[in-house]
């Protein structure tokens, strides 16, 4: 089994697009606060569509906001 583990700039990216709050992140995404909770803190790696709206909301490709370890 792989033990490949998810990270994510979220907060930093939230922070670079005016200090987003995670609400306001989880309201354009469609998901709950909690969701954008687990995701940033790697409890939780998102579908692929959800991968792609939350680097769409920040402007960027999945790749810039998730990497593969």
């Amino acid at each position: 089994m792989s033990k490949d583990r998810l990270n994510n700039n979220i907060r930093r990216l939230r922070f670079d697009a005016g200090e987003m709050t995670q609400q306001q992140l989880a309201d354009k995404v469609g998901v709950t606060r909690q969701t954008i909770i687990a995701t940033e803190q790697g409890r939780y790696a998102p579908s692929l569509p959800l991968a792609i709206k939350i680097a769409r909301a920040f402007g960027k490709t999945v790749e810039e906001v998730f990497q593969l370890e």
